[in-house]
């Protein structure tokens, strides 16, 4: 019983922490960084915490953005590396969930049939690792990168080292804005560049131009022609 009542308590305490997080950043960090600084004072508590969060999120379909904004409130900068391993494993149950129907679906809907097909036309382009790291740079839903990773029969070797190569950028981006919330508090401002953010987003789409256009419009012109 006293297990199981810890399990929950580390959920809940999961929970808080991206919660107090989110409120901490865009509402009143008065308020809300007591608790989160009492998480964090023991690095144990607060990585259970972490591991919590990491896995309900996709329930809860929350940014994975979050969990680096909170590896980085907890431990600092050195909290990095334990940022992309949260975003790397969060996205594993969508991915096996779209890879494990994926057959089914393909046989119940033309329109899934087709969206498989056009997803594994173009990994077979591009190939699994490139294909993962440049959707995940692109400013979409990572539970909708995961979800298409899958439907696509990408390898769950290209899955996580595609994500953690397309995540790492975000992951760097939630770092500093979790290192940054205490300073939010003292009356300093922590600001992120969006030119980084259209940086990102255009070198995702320079990775797929090359692909897309050869699998896309230069085929479907040459069957045409």
């Amino acid at each position: 019983m006293n297990r199981r009542t810890g399990v929950v308590g580390y959920v809940l305490a999961g929970v808080a922490v991206a919660a107090f997080a989110a409120l901490a950043w865009v509402i009143s960090p008065d308020a809300v960084l007591g608790p989160l600084t009492w998480l964090a004072d023991d690095p144990v508590r607060f990585g259970a915490a972490l591991v919590a969060l990491t896995a309900i999120r996709p329930l809860l379909a929350w940014p994975t953005t979050l969990l680096a904004v909170v590896a980085g409130f907890g431990y600092g900068w050195a909290g990095l590396p334990l940022g992309v391993v949260a975003m790397v494993v969060t996205a594993l149950p969508p991915y096996w969930l779209a890879r494990a129907g994926r057959v089914r679906a393909r046989e119940g809907s033309r329109v899934a049939d087709r969206l498989c097909g056009a997803g594994e036309r173009l990994t077979e382009a591009t190939g699994g690792v490139r294909a993962v790291t440049a959707t995940r740079l692109l400013p979409v839903p990572s539970d909708a990168v995961s979800v298409a990773a899958g439907g696509s029969g990408i390898r769950l070797r290209s899955l996580l080292l595609g994500t953690a190569l397309g995540e790492l950028p975000w992951a760097v981006i939630g770092v500093a804005v979790g290192v940054s919330v205490t300073r939010l508090a003292d009356g300093g401002a922590a600001t992120i560049d969006p030119t980084t953010l259209v940086a990102m987003a255009g070198f995702g789409a320079l990775l797929l131009a090359g692909p897309l256009y050869r699998t896309f419009i230069r085929d479907r012109a040459s069957s045409t022609a």
